[in-house]
């Protein structure tokens, strides 16, 4: 089994490449080690002890390492802990904590109003149609959490959380095209 590894727009973070699928559907963030109990995966992760962040998308896992930590001795570590997982086929999940995956599509962050119903389906269509491949791309993920008096609140995770180009990201590239295609959204935020 080969395992390629990505480099993304976060210098603290790589993203690695099974050559498989990781998650079936929607994505799952762990930012500490007590998250990590629900995967077995993320779990041996962090006891590397420089790993400050795990993400499964679906056909990668990106690891975030903590400040000043040298890629070149973690990587191999981590390389290991995945190869050995996924040669032996073991579960992702332990069986409980299944149903804590984030389905990123939904959010019940913010109320809805249902005058904007509509302008909240334009704006879910293009996140999920073109700024959710980009991101996945990087290594990340980006949810949905609300729409309020022409306001979009977009959460980041994976590479994409703590990227010192994320707030660019959000800024330039997600707001100017959700404003391009729908005039009722004067500004995005980071949730």
């Amino acid at each position: 089994m080969l395992i390629e590894t990505e480099t993304t727009p976060n210098p603290a973070t790589l993203k690695f490449l099974p050559g498989r699928p990781v998650m079936d559907m929607g994505t799952r963030d762990f930012a500490s080690p007590e998250e990590a109990v629900a995967s077995p995966l993320a779990e041996a992760l962090f006891t590397l002890g420089d790993v400050t962040g795990v993400f499964f998308g679906h056909n990668f896992i990106s690891v975030t390492a903590g400040p000043g930590t040298d890629w070149a001795a973690l990587k191999p570590d981590i390389l290991s802990i995945l190869l050995d997982h996924f040669s032996a086929d073991m579960p992702l999940f332990r069986a409980a904590s299944a149903a804590g995956i984030s389905v990123p599509a939904e959010s019940a962050d913010w109320p809805s109003n249902p005058e904007d119903e509509d302008i909240v389906a334009q704006i879910k269509e293009l996140i999920d149609t073109r700024v959710r491949p980009a991101v996945a791309n990087d290594g990340g993920d980006i949810l949905y959490r609300g729409f309020d008096k022409g306001v979009v609140y977009l959460q980041m995770q994976g590479a994409c959380s703590g990227c010192p180009s994320s707030s660019a990201t959000l800024k330039h590239g997600i707001e100017s095209l959700l404003k391009h295609y729908v005039p009722e959204v004067i500004e995005v935020r980071a949730a």
